[in-house]
């Protein structure tokens, strides 16, 4: 390399904060989020159109059965946990779920029009979305340093902006040529060379190990290669046996009651504007679209510098402030044009802000805790939230006066708030214990 080239490789380091030894994990997570996450939201408007097409008022039925579903998933994918090496459990899951996506392509190109199966489908991809996503985020914070994860997470999580831009844009230029089980099919080839990219990460820690206190057995090349161990309901018993850990499950609870507040909004209004089903899919992938692209800038260039110098607070009350005003701002004016706004602010600071940092809290805690608890309130906890907000949702509806669900969602955001500032508090004082058993003799 010459001296030119040098400075540019420099240059492009401190830009991007990124360190030479690392570039080639952050390449890996970047494919791991971009195939994964082009493969799920080149499916999202698709299940979007479908939730629709058995009727907005029975929604919460969906979201009843998805909570169920994932009820009946996740002490298998504790079994599995418990059985396999941690650098397997990834590919075990997600090979699972390509299987699935296959059968899925199948029985829609037999029976296109079906509202059973795209309730199923519905149902199905509800659980894979958040078990798949939840688990990819669980390697970043089985692979990566504490001190890493501060730089590194929201430029990876670019990787899944990026994939959830091209997701919808290659979902809505394909459907009309290679239909619903064509996309399906597409899906499960992506989520397979996400699957390889997972385990690239591993071996790049394998090269690279830890330092200092992380620098431990569990930590090591030959401890990833044993099972975690335990029953699979551990994640559970752990999750409210620790009031930290039960305090993420609230900051979950409530993110996704704000979330399907809002998100029944959008339907609601989707349905009344756009009567057709393809239209409604061109709808949501253009919505998706824009929060994607919104979001790879957040997260390339502002996220991992606000961390840095404001700290993971930041990125855990931002978002649940704009929130409460933004449902304050759909009671005064109910119409589309705003819904689409605060879904755009909402799901851009998701992706750019919270959930980054939401990560960034399982990074002071043991393996076992970074897949099955976070995997537990990621998945169990996220959809029970959704079935209980999805029933008050509805009852509200039925009052006949939708201002009262905004303001009720303005309340609930502030709550969220409050509850992450405390997380982010007590994330940073069990960060400066380990700290300073690290400088321990």
């Amino acid at each position: 390399m010459n001296d030119r080239d040098g400075i540019c490789a420099r240059a492009v380091s401190r830009l991007l904060n990124l360190k030479t030894n690392e570039t080639p994990a952050v390449l890996s997570g970047l494919f791991l989020f971009f195939l994964l996450f082009v493969s799920y939201s080149m499916l999202r408007p698709v299940r979007e159109t479908m939730g629709i097409a058995g009727g907005v008022r029975n929604l919460q039925w969906l979201f009843t059965g998805t909570f169920i579903a994932t009820l009946a998933v996740l002490p298998i994918f504790g079994w599995v946990a418990s059985k396999v090496s941690r650098r397997a459990i990834l590919t075990w899951t997600y090979g699972f779920f390509t299987l699935n996506l296959l059968v899925f392509s199948t029985a829609m190109l037999v029976n296109p029009g079906s509202i059973w199966l795209g309730r199923i489908f519905y149902i199905w991809l509800s659980v894979f979305n958040l078990l798949a996503i939840s688990l990819a985020w669980s390697v970043l914070a089985d692979v990566f340093s504490r001190e890493q994860a501060k730089r590194l997470f929201a430029m990876i999580a670019a990787g899944a902006s990026v994939g959830g831009l091209a997701g919808p844009l290659l979902g809505t230029r394909l459907v009309s040529h290679i239909g619903h089980a064509g996309l399906l099919f597409l899906s499960a080839l992506l989520l397979a060379g996400s699957m390889r990219s997972a385990t690239a990460l591993h071996r790049w820690r394998d090269r690279t190990p830890l330092t200092g206190a992380e620098d431990s057995d569990e930590n090591s090349p030959e401890g990833r290669q044993r099972p975690i161990g335990g029953n699979p309901f551990s994640g559970a018993t752990a999750v409210f046996s620790s009031p930290y850990l039960f305090g993420i499950s609230i900051f979950v609870l409530l993110l996704s009651s704000v979330s399907t507040f809002l998100y029944f909004e959008q339907a609601r209004l989707v349905a009344e504007i756009f009567p057709d089903r393809t239209q409604q899919t061109e709808v949501f992938g253009r919505i998706d679209s824009i929060v994607q692209a919104l979001a790879i800038m957040t997260q390339i260039f502002f996220t991992g510098r606000i961390t840095k110098k404001l700290g993971i607070g930041v990125l855990l009350i931002a978002v649940p402030i704009a929130m409460a005003a933004g449902f304050a701002w759909l009671a005064i004016a109910p119409v589309f044009s705003v819904c689409v706004i605060v879904m755009v602010v909402r799901r851009t600071g998701e992706f750019a802000l919270v959930r980054p940092g939401r990560e960034m809290l399982y990074t002071v805690i043991p393996p076992d805790g970074k897949y099955k608890a976070k995997n537990f309130t990621d998945t169990v906890v996220y959809r029970g939230g959704d079935a209980i907000s999805g029933w008050v949702r509805s009852g509200l509806t039925r009052l006949g006066d939708p201002s009262l669900a905004m303001l009720i969602g303005s309340i609930l955001a502030l709550v969220w708030a409050a509850v992450g500032f405390g997380l982010a508090r007590k994330q940073t004082r069990l960060e400066n214990q380990i700290a300073s058993s690290e400088k321990s003799p």
